[in-house]
């Protein structure tokens, strides 16, 4: 399957929170969910004539122990709004500062909205469509010291520790409308989930 083969797929389905299509697109830190995200908003926007904005749920949280409860913003902030048709915002998590800072970010009620990162299908039955990214654990913990550098490893390796516990009873990948590999030189590795 193709990114636009994938847009399509999506665009097919019906809105479940209020008239936004929410895909998940979920997966273990640095398995390529953010590269994925964005070719997939950019295919959805090409086939369906409209910008699909990605939200990603590092900036909802607060530092390496809200790995858990940052939910509760992502809803209240940007979910809330979009299931009552408007559009929501937030600010990004900076951890040099270990505040949220910056200028507001508006997320516009859009037809489809992307939400990448740790826990995104935990949306549930508001999600029209789940994705879940995964890579060889090496690749990935050298893509996450290389994004976020070596002085982050020890947080890192138990942050991969707990969402490896998370995927295991939540059952995530089993979950998901497809399995991604994020290894991948051009179209990714797609498998259907029936």
């Amino acid at each position: 399957m193709t990114f636009s083969g994938l847009a399509r797929r999506i665009l097919r389905r019906r809105a479940r929170l209020g008239g936004t299509r929410l895909v998940a697109v979920d997966g273990p830190s640095g398995a390529g969910k953010t590269v994925f995200a964005d070719r997939l908003a950019a295919a959805v926007s090409s086939a369906g004539g409209v910008a699909v904005p990605v939200v990603h749920t590092d900036d909802f949280l607060d530092g390496w122990d809200d790995q858990f409860s940052y939910w509760e913003r992502l809803d209240a902030l940007v979910l809330g709004p979009l299931r009552a048709g408007r559009a929501g915002r937030h600010r990004h998590y900076d951890w040099a500062r270990g505040a949220f800072a910056g200028p507001w970010v508006v997320v516009p009620a859009a037809p489809v909205v992307v939400l990448e990162g740790f826990g995104a299908s935990r949306a549930g039955a508001e999600l029209t469509f789940a994705v879940f990214v995964d890579a060889p654990p090496r690749l990935r913990l050298s893509r996450s010291l290389r994004r976020d550098g070596a002085d982050t490893r020890a947080d890192l390796l138990r942050w991969r520790r707990r969402e490896n516990r998370h995927f295991a009873a939540d059952r995530t990948a089993e979950r998901a409308d497809v399995v991604v590999s994020g290894v991948w030189s051009g179209e990714p590795v797609i498998c259907p989930q029936g």
